[in-house]
């Protein structure tokens, strides 16, 4: 038996963590700055380009057979 991530799985955890790290971004603007504006500029442009690089780095993971253990159950 084979395990192997497949795309709609790696999609749904980059929204997932996105949502995660967005929160952060917009309330790490807000703090340092004071303006909600600037938080949430912050957590829009880090939400996209951050969005991309953790999609891709799932995907080079997917094909690595580094760490992966299946059992037959």
């Amino acid at each position: 038996m084979n395990f192997i991530e497949k795309i709609p799985r790696s999609f749904a955890k980059v929204i997932t963590w996105r949502i995660i790290m967005a929160t952060q971004y917009f309330l790490l603007g807000w703090w340092a700055t004071g303006s909600m504006a600037s938080g949430v500029g912050l957590a829009g442009v880090t939400t996209i380009i951050n969005s991309g690089i953790y999609y891709l780095h799932e995907r080079v993971w997917n094909k690595s057979r580094w760490g992966k253990q299946v059992t037959a159950d």
